[in-house]
This record gives structure tokens, C-alpha cells and sequence, in this order.
């Protein structure tokens, strides 16, 4: 099906009875086809309400403008909050890496599969080791060398790299971000975890899990937050393990679920499927 009249819908607001309603007679007064909806309710009496609504609609961009204008008049009545996407759009990524290429790997391959609709437009790395990657698939590739002296000027370069960019990866970027750098990208900052989060935060979680002697080991992503590997959670997976696993077992297992755990919370972004909710998130996937 073609995506170029598809839209994205999503919706929050204070639950109520009519909700659902109001929102489909707008559509179909708009002469939309809503193809699929997904819904959530904190609590009906008093919670907050969340909808994701897709719909089809003929000459969607020229038609954009008129629609939103509607949407601002009834979220202004209702207490609503709202994005309105169109399906079509390939939001531009920067991915940030350090020596380790699974990650970077994976989305690459999801994007020339076309089943991650987005375009990998920077790759910005720490180290230089990864250039040929990004350099076989066309995609610029900047070293931007980080110690301790140096991480502002880093950081600040990174920025200019990363410009206009719609979402920033950390694909195993072996750097904690500063606070700065995490506000220029409120939700829109994922990281991959190498660990099942909270557990065993920091930089050698595979170490730390041996020697609590675990028995399952994982992967989260989450956005970025200035609190250590604590910004609310997209995606989780786990690995079982037993007691003869070595730390680097346990890495090697662990790249598995690192790579689709990632790809996974970024295609879900991508496609507005997920809805940050305070510390936590809604993913309606």
C-alpha cells in the first residue's frame, strides 16, 4: 500500500466519555479512513486517555494544513495534546558508535530492507574504526576524537554534525552525553543498554552480571535522560544463560539481543508508536 496519502495520528488528553468520537467524526467529516487505532486509558475515572490513530486520506499534504486546523480547535475544547505525521516521511538519523559494529550493522541492513523507513544520514563515532561500515553504504562517517579535556569541544562538534537530524542513536556510543547534550533532544535520544535495566547500570554490565552469577541476561533501550541509563524504557529483551556463560559468553549472546532491541525501539519511534509517559512509556506497537 502506498504511504503517501497515509497519516499518523497521535492523541492525549484528560479521559472522558466521547473521546474516541468526537476524533472519528472528525475524520470522517475530513473524509479519512481510519485503518487502524490503539488506544489507552491510565484510568477511566480521572486518568489520562492516549489514542494512535492511522488513516488514509486522498491529496494528505494539501490537505494537511486544513485538517490541523481542525485538530487545534477541538484539542482546545478537549484538553488535547496532539501530533499529526505523515506516513512517508523518512526521518533523517544520526547514529553514534564507538568500536563495536552489530548495532550500526543492524539498522543499516533494516534500512536498505526498507523495513526501518528511515535514512541514516551521519554516523559519528569516537573511534575511527567503524568508517568502512559507513563508508560501504555512502553514508558520511566523522571522527570526533572525546577525553576528558576535550569532551565540551567534542560534544559541541557533534552537535553541528548531527544538525537538523530528526532522532540521535547511541549504537554502543562508549560515552555518557552530558545533561546539555541530552536536553537538545528530548525524546528523541534512544540509547542501547547492555543490560536488562535497572539492573547493572554503567559501562561493564556483562562483567557485573557474571559475578552476580545471573541466569538471564538482556538488552533495554531507552530515551536519553541526564540520569545515568534511567530515561523511560522502549524496548527489552533477555538471553537465558547458565553457569558455565564467561563474560564473554555473555557478550556474544548479548549481541543478539542488543541489535534487535535497538532496531526494534528505533523503528518503533519512527513510526509514532511511542508515547512517553513521565518515567515510563507507552508503545503501542
Amino acid at each position: 500500500m502506498s504511504l503517501s496519502n497515509t497519516g499518523r495520528l497521535v492523541v492525549r488528553c484528560p479521559d472522558r466519555p466521547g473521546i474516541v468520537a468526537v476524533l472519528s467524526r472528525l475524520m470522517a467529516d475530513a473524509g479519512a479512513n481510519i485503518t487502524d487505532s490503539q488506544q489507552h486509558s491510565s484510568d477511566p475515572s480521572g486518568g489520562t486517555f492516549t489514542l494512535r490513530l492511522e488513516f488514509v486520506l486522498d491529496d494528505l499534504a494539501g490537505r494537511r494544513a486544513g485538517l490541523e486546523e481542525q485538530l487545534g480547535a477541538l484539542a482546545a475544547e478537549w484538553g488535547m495534546t496532539w501530533r499529526l505525521a505523515l506516513a512517508d516521511h523518512r526521518p533523517r538519523l544520526a547514529v553514534f558508535v564507538s568500536r563495536t559494529d552489530h548495532v550500526l550493522q543492524e539498522l543499516l541492513y533494516r534500512v536498505s530492507a526498507g523495513d526501518l523507513r528511515a535514512e541514516i544520514a551521519v554516523v559519528i563515532s569516537n573511534h575511527p574504526d567503524l568508517e568502512p561500515v559507513a563508508a560501504a553504504h555512502g553514508i558520511p562517517f566523522h571522527h570526533v576524537p572525546v577525553t576528558p579535556g576535550t569532551k565540551a569541544e567534542a560534544e559541541a562538534r557533534a552537535l553541528e554534525l548531527v544538525g537538523d537530524c530528526d532522532l540521535v542513536v547511541l549504537a554502543r556510543y562508549m560515552q555518557i552525553v552530558s545533561p546539555e547534550f541530552c536536553a537538545r533532544f528530548p525524546e528523541r535520544l534512544i540509547n542501547i543498554h547492555h543490560s536488562f535495566l535497572p539492573a547493572f547500570v554503567g559501562a561493564n554490565p556483562y562483567q557485573a552480571a557474571a559475578d552476580r552469577g545471573v541466569k538471564l541476561i538482556g538488552a533495554t533501550a531507552h530515551y536519553v535522560t541526564a540520569e545515568l541509563d534511567a530515561g523511560p524504557i522502549i524496548e527489552q529483551e533477555v538471553a537465558r544463560i547458565d553457569h558455565r556463560a564467561t563474560v564473554e559468553d555473555m557478550r556474544r549472546v548479548g549481541r543478539y539481543v542488543e541489535r534487535q532491541v535497538l532496531a526494534q525501539a528505533v523503528t518503533w519511534h519512527v513510526e509514532d508508536r511511542v508515547i512517553v509517559d513521565g518515567a515510563k512509556t507507552i508503545v503501542f506497537a
